[in-house]
């Protein structure tokens, strides 16, 4: 019996469902995990077409968003809001 990859993106087919799950990776991931998960989300929706929003190539993009990068802010912002994503910050009660 041959098992087969699991690949997320094919499960990132709703805006809820995108929005829940990069949440739940600023929540308890770090940086390369949340720059993965982004990648994740821009396969879902389409390299090609993320690359054509930004302006950036899409070997540039799929370097960029393959975690083992550290990618400036800016250009992570330019994703985010390409992909039709909003970060938003809430304040967190420390003990």
């Amino acid at each position: 019996m041959e098992t087969e990859r699991f690949d997320i993106a094919e499960y990132l087919d709703s805006e809820e469902m995108i929005a829940a799950y990069l949440s739940s990776i600023l929540e308890d991931g770090d940086a390369a995990e949340f720059i993965t998960a982004l990648g994740d989300v821009a396969r879902a929706k389409g390299m090609a077409e993320l690359a054509e929003k930004t302006g950036l190539g899409r070997e540039s993009l799929y370097k960029t968003l393959s975690g083992k990068s550290k990618p400036r802010f800016d250009t992570v912002i330019k994703i985010t809001r390409a992909l039709g994503l909003n970060l938003n910050l809430a304040a967190q009660h420390i003990a």
